[in-house]
């Protein structure tokens, strides 16, 4: 059969230790990592299978997650244009196959009084009005796209007596300032008619939220890219990358792709050197997660899972779980520091005992899929859309901190924009009108060689963050 008219299978097995920090590209030809969603998806849509000669193109996306495949579908729907899209592995291979799939109205790690302090209310009720619109856009692919689409909203539990004030204060918040319907529910209210979590001492209700199978609402977006002209690559990692005379050549193992504009999407797996612009913008994160086996009607009604909304918990390090539509349990942390060290079973062990402090009931029952991916988080903890040389038609979307099921449908879109030459009035916004920040440490780190030493400031702040949630 012709590679062009099939998905690509894999070169190379999957790598569980692989560490965009230490790895010069996160490999070629890859497996899936062994996610429930790859489990649940189907079969992936067809590819054009990986480059094999020099070829030219007007617009190559690298990376072929939720962010590169939204921007090639606006290119190709709203300006014309029909990008050619480079990954590595196999396509939608890192965050979009391996998160939680909950589609927040967010992005970033900050919360909106954070906004509010960081650049003064008028700033932050205009992002505000920008996020928003995001979520609509990925509402509308939502509703475009089969993908098990569990709407209902956001539950944030306090997972402490003492996070309580912390959560009346967002909903004061959000409800006052921002306008939305938020409420808070007592312990007694959340266990009544959402589900019974042991650790909770309350809840923050937001409105806005959908959980997704994030592959399947991936392998839509493929499919309807491709329909339009968008060009696929698997196994096409970008291996060097030069600029002469306004060209990019982009370096892969089958040969040169030429473009005039090079858009980056890569999320977590973003590799120091891929391109100058993206060296030590991101600090990759691992995350874990597992899916149990399907829950029987006695443990349904012992854990009183009446919702499907997705729940996220105040840890810092915080756990993220929802109950999936066949019954299952979805639950998510952070994990290993390295990886190299992710595949230690004591970090899984993390998971499986905060899935029995939660929903004690749960002790002992069967884990069918477990996983880790990197999450891509940015240096001040908001995501960017920027054009980092005003000169040269490179531009990025990365940094959401682990909130980019939703938001990188618009970032896409934002995306889009800037490489068909479109202003907007949003890109005045913080999050569009400045670059991914270097780490605030006396920018010792700025250069590639330094980056592998953030890992000794992020395991003292782990530790820290853990004494912080479960014991001051």
């Amino acid at each position: 059969m012709d590679i062009a008219r099939r998905h690509l299978t894999p070169i190379a097995d999957y790598d569980p230790r692989y560490d965009p920090l230490v790895a010069p590209h996160p490999g070629r030809g890859h497996d899936y990592a062994p996610t429930y969603w790859v489990a649940s998806a189907g079969t992936p849509p067809e590819d054009d299978g990986p480059i094999t000669h020099d070829i030219d193109a007007d617009v190559v996306i690298v990376g072929s997650g939720f962010t590169g495949l939204a921007t090639a579908l606006f290119l190709a729907r709203e300006h014309g244009i029909r990008a050619t899209v480079l990954e590595a592995n196999r396509s939608i291979w890192g965050c979009t196959s391996r998160n939680g799939g909950q589609g927040q109205n967010a992005s970033g790690r900050l919360y909106r009084s954070q906004w509010i302090a960081r650049w003064g209310r008028e700033t932050a009720l205009k992002l505000d009005a920008e996020i928003r619109q995001g979520y609509e856009t990925f509402k509308s692919l939502v509703a475009e796209f089969p993908c098990d689409a569990q709407p209902g909203g956001h539950l944030y539990v306090a997972h402490r007596e003492k996070k309580m004030d912390f959560l009346r204060n967002e909903a004061k918040v959000m409800r006052e300032v921002f306008g939305y319907d938020t409420r808070m529910l007592s312990a007694q209210e959340l266990r009544r008619d959402y589900v019974s979590e042991a650790e909770a001492c309350g809840a923050l209700l937001e409105p806005d939220g959908v959980g997704v199978h994030p592959l399947k609402l991936a392998h839509g977006y493929l499919r309807r890219a491709r329909e339009l002209g968008v060009r696929v690559h698997p196994a096409s990692p970008v291996t060097g990358f030069e600029t002469r005379n306004g060209v990019h050549y982009l370096k892969t193992p089958g040969g040169i792709v030429r473009a005039r504009a090079v858009g980056f999407a890569t999320g977590g797996y973003t590799s120091n050197g891929l391109h100058p612009s993206l060296d030590s913008k991101i600090m990759p994160i691992l995350s874990n997660s597992l899916v149990t086996r399907p829950l029987t009607d006695d443990e349904l009604a012992a854990t009183n899972f009446r919702t499907s909304i997705f729940i996220t918990d105040t840890r810092t390090l915080r756990f993220y779980y929802r109950k999936l539509p066949d019954n299952r349990v979805q639950i998510g942390s952070r994990s290993s520091i390295t990886g190299a060290d992710a595949p230690n079973p004591r970090h899984m062990q993390v998971l499986v005992d905060g899935l029995h402090r939660k929903f004690p009931a749960l002790k002992g029952i069967a884990i069918d899929h477990s996983w880790w991916g990197w999450v891509d988080v940015s240096h001040d903890m908001m995501p960017r859309v920027f054009q980092p040389d005003a000169k040269q038609s490179v531009f990025y979307a990365l940094g959401y901190g682990g909130n980019g099921v939703s938001f990188s449908a618009h970032a896409g879109r934002r995306m889009a924009q800037r490489i068909a030459g479109r202003h907007d009035k949003a890109f005045e916004l913080p999050i569009y009108n400045s670059p991914l920040p270097y780490p605030n440490v006396l920018n010792l780190v700025e250069s590639r060689a330094f980056a592998p030493f953030r890992r000794l400031g992020q395991r003292a702040l782990y530790h820290w963050y853990h004494l912080r949630d479960e014991r001051l």
